[in-house]
């Protein structure tokens, strides 16, 4: 099994949390991915798109985290349009189980937010379109 590297957008000032949760499930012995980059906590100004660019060079496919505020979150719109621009394989994860999570807006209207479960997880991975 190849391990491939993820990128993982997330809103950093609400959902960190669900991104520690991924990091965590990245160790299990038997995962597809490792974490190769994360969202960045900086101010939306100057290169920072740039720096985003020059991260998703390096990594297989990006895990976008849904949760609750993920519409309003400026940096996961903008990740997701990079991701896109750049050809990278994506998915939309489900991360407050219960809650009404969201998309960002920059997501496709047939962009599904998938259940977040280990055999979703695994399956996504290695068909992440």
């Amino acid at each position: 099994m190849m391990i491939k590297r993820a990128f993982i957008s997330f809103d950093y000032d609400h959902d960190e949390d669900l991104r520690n949760l991924l990091a965590g499930q990245a160790k299990n012995t038997d995962s597809p991915f490792e974490i190769k980059d994360r969202s960045l906590k900086e101010p939306l100004t100057g290169d920072w798109k740039d720096k985003v660019r020059r991260r998703m060079d390096n990594i297989d496919v990006v895990i976008v985290i849904c949760g609750e505020h993920t519409h309003t979150a400026a940096g996961v719109v903008a990740e997701l349009t990079i991701a896109r621009e750049k050809t990278k394989p994506y998915f939309l994860l489900w991360g407050r189980n219960g809650k009404t999570c969201t998309k960002p807006t920059s997501a496709l209207s047939t962009d599904k937010i998938y259940e977040w479960t280990w055999d979703n997880l695994k399956s996504l991975i290695g068909g992440a379109r």
